[in-house]
């Protein structure tokens, strides 16, 4: 799709979309089609359910006196009060209705928003920024569809004032947007084509828009001692990868410490040796989720340039149970020294994240460090698809976290950390074990508080993404499947507390 802006007038040809507020009051230019086509609108408004409410689409079609294919009432609700998210919805709910209309292209008319405190060049940047969003499909693999199922839509066009400075905004959104569906993407790929070293390989890609990206392969990992995420791979004929991306965009890049997210990639998860069940396991296939994420948000910062000095690391492992795999009751020593029993080689993930959060704050003297992880699916159990699971040895890291997810519509709730926790994870043989001792009670509480055994006094977060990287259901703006959750949340905690800085 094709996006554009232009000054407030009625489109000549395609489709037109206005504005309809509560109670079914018509924005001044809805006002005017209305008139122009001798009540229309009004008359299908009282035929209708609709009510003026965000969310709320209706289609007129052919309307006399008019060369526009259709008009497209679009509810808001009380002007007042939309936020940004509300305008993303929409901009999505649009493309979503119009990729199965036949429509080509459609102008959507901003006006009426006086009373938002909301400038209409942001409102209509981020209308914009959600059709984005929404347009995404991964339909590489298909090779039969039929025209009927192929989206429809190719341009949208934003009318408001001030559209010069819509367009200036909507170029760091669509920066945004690409991180988005690199994550997607990465989430959506088969592990067939998609693991370890080909991972490594997207990551690379990443040099064209500036990142310094290196690649640790499995001698280099040994000798930096990194038994615990080479102990997950080792049952794969696939070798086991880091890889560290570093932009570096702070006005004064050498004194200042990066940021730093870690996110756990395992590309596929059988469980190992501790097999999971089979139905299902196909979605196993985005347990990289967190470094999906990770990923995806590397290209968006590089992308609209940020200016922060960030660093992401990776760890790529599959999780096979092969002959040569790692045993319950094996113990593997981790890059910090510590040592860890094995108890249930299905609780992997944290070992991946155990030596790439140690490694990341040993070597990069991090000023805090947010890792991402499909960890547990305890954290579905609690949270449900709605909220990532959220973890911290910070309070004001946590807070920043948690308003960055609510501004831009990705939620997380904190969840406790406190040593009554703790103690499930010594081991009576080793320092730690990788599953708690109480049952299936609190774990994903103690896998946080493992994860926070590599962790020394840096602030860190724990993000639990498991319910959240992948869905079973459209939204107006994450098709379903790979969702790219997480990207906007930590774009947007980048933006507020760091750029600049």
């Amino acid at each position: 799709m094709k996006f554009a802006f232009s000054e407030i007038s009625l489109p000549k040809r395609g489709s037109l979309a206005v504005l309809v507020f509560a109670d079914n009051t018509l924005s001044p230019m809805a006002q005017d089609v209305d008139d122009i086509t001798g009540g229309v609108l009004t008359r299908a408004l009282e035929t209708s359910r609709f009510k003026g409410k965000k969310g709320d689409l209706l289609e007129i079609l052919a309307p006399q006196d008019m060369d526009v294919s259709r008009v497209i009432l679009v509810g808001v609700g009380e002007p007042e009060d939309l936020k940004l998210v509300d305008f993303e919805n929409l901009g999505g709910s649009l493309v979503r209705k119009l990729n199965t209309s036949g429509a080509r292209n459609v102008t959507v008319i901003l006006d009426g928003l006086e009373s938002n405190d909301l400038r209409d060049n942001e409102a209509a940047a981020h209308i914009t920024f959600g059709a984005k969003l929404g347009s995404y499909r991964f339909n590489k693999y298909k090779t039969d569809e039929d025209d009927a199922s192929e989206p429809s839509l190719l341009r949208m066009t934003v009318a408001c004032k001030a559209s010069s400075g819509a367009r200036k905004l909507f170029t760091d959104l669509e920066a945004i947007a690409e991180g988005v569906f690199l994550t997607r993407d990465l989430v959506s790929e088969p592990a067939n084509t998609l693991y370890p070293e080909s991972f490594a390989d997207k990551c690379r890609e990443l040099s064209a828009l500036g990142v310094d990206v290196e690649i640790l392969d499995e001698d280099k990992m040994e000798r930096l001692g990194m038994g615990a995420l080479l102990g997950v791979g080792q049952g794969s004929v696939r070798e086991s990868r880091m890889a560290i991306m570093h932009w570096n965009g702070a006005p004064n890049k050498k004194s200042k410490n990066p940021i730093a997210f870690v996110g756990k990639g395992v590309c596929f998860d059988t469980g190992g040796i501790s097999l999971k069940p089979g139905p299902g396991m196909e979605e196993m296939k985005w347990d990289m989720g967190g470094a999906g994420t990770v990923t995806g948000l590397m290209k968006a910062l590089a992308g609209r340039k940020a200016k922060a000095n960030v660093v992401g690391v990776i760890g790529l492992v599959e999780n096979m149970p092969d002959g040569n795999a790692q045993r319950p009751g094996d113990i593997v020593t981790s890059m910090s020294g510590q040592t860890i029993e094995i108890l249930n080689t299905d609780a992997e993930g944290r070992l991946v994240l155990a030596d790439a959060l140690w490694y990341t704050q040993d070597r990069f003297k991090p000023e805090l460090m947010i890792d991402l992880a499909t960890l547990t699916g305890a954290i579905i159990i609690a949270l449900g698809h709605e909220n990532a699971g959220l973890f911290s040895n910070d309070d004001d890291l946590a807070d920043q976290i948690f308003d960055a997810g609510k501004t831009v519509g990705e939620g997380v709730w904190r969840l406790p950390m406190q040593p009554e926790y703790a103690k499930q994870v010594k081991s009576p043989i080793a320092d730690f074990q990788n599953i708690g001792t109480g049952g299936r009670g609190a774990g994903s509480i103690v896998a946080a508080e493992f994860l926070k055994k590599f962790v020394n006094d840096t602030p860190w977060a724990h993000l639990d993404i498991a319910g959240m990287a992948w869905s079973k259901k459209d939204t107006a703006i994450v098709p379903k499947g790979g969702t790219g959750y997480g990207v906007r949340l930590l774009d947007q905690f980048i933006r507020k507390h760091h750029e600049g800085k």
